[in-house]
Parts: structure tokens; sequence; C-alpha cells
């Protein structure tokens, strides 16, 4: 295996970018109201566990960075294009078809699997992009 030097800034900044994305998409500007509807979390249950939330959700977006930055670099992407279409591959071979579980095991309505899913589509892209780019 091949060894590829690490870049944290780069990292850093797909992470946050994630995270600020994440924070736009699941807030009353966008989609909290609908993806309340259908998990069924009230806003008091969202209040009660925020910041271990938050902190899981950080830890998991710099890893999730972590990982797509070896890909990108694996694959020698450099462009923002390349980025993008590791992001996709990424998203559509590990996140949609892990994800699709919530609507076939677990009768989940198939609106909350596109919702949650158009946010990791949206977060890997820009990630892959940031990557690929300044990576």
């Amino acid at each position: 295996m091949r060894e590829i030097p690490i870049h944290f800034f780069p990292i850093l900044a797909a992470a946050i970018a994630k995270i600020v994305l994440g924070a736009l998409w699941y807030s009353p500007v966008l989609f909290i109201n609908p993806w309340r509807r259908m998990t069924g979390i009230t806003e008091q249950q969202m209040k009660e566990g925020m910041a271990k939330t938050l902190v899981v959700d950080f830890v998991g977006s710099f890893v999730m960075a972590f990982v797509l930055f070896h890909a990108i670099r694996y694959v020698e992407a450099t462009t923002i294009l390349q980025g993008l279409t590791v992001g996709f591959f990424c998203w559509l071979g590990f996140i949609a078809f892990a994800t699709i579980t919530t609507v076939t095991y677990e009768r989940k309505p198939f609106a909350l699997f596109l919702l949650n899913n158009g946010y990791l589509l949206i977060s890997l892209l820009v990630m892959g992009a940031i990557l690929a780019v300044w990576g």
C-alpha cells in the first residue's frame, strides 16, 4: 500500500463544511420540521442530548473527511469534478445502500431517506471537491 501524506487543514475544512451544511439543512430554514415529523423526535428530545450529539457529529465528520481524503488521494483526484465523482461514488456505495434499510426494514417513510441522504450526498460532494482541490 502506498503512503499518502496527510494534510489536516483540508480535512478539517471539509469536516467543518459538512457540519455547517448540516446546521443549515436541519434548521427551520430548510428541513427540521419535516425531519421531526417523520422521526417523531420532539424539540425537547433534541435539546436534551445536543452537546453529546454535536461532539459525535464533529468526530464523525472528521473521520469521514479523513477517509474521503484517502480515497481522493488514492485515485489521484485533483479537480473539482474528480472530487465530486469520488464523493458521489462513496455516497452511493457506502451511504445510500447502507441507509436504505431505514426504509425497508424499519418501515420509515421514503421521504426521510431522501431528506437524510440528500444532506449526506451534498456533504460528500462538497467535501470531495474541497479535498481534491485543496488536499
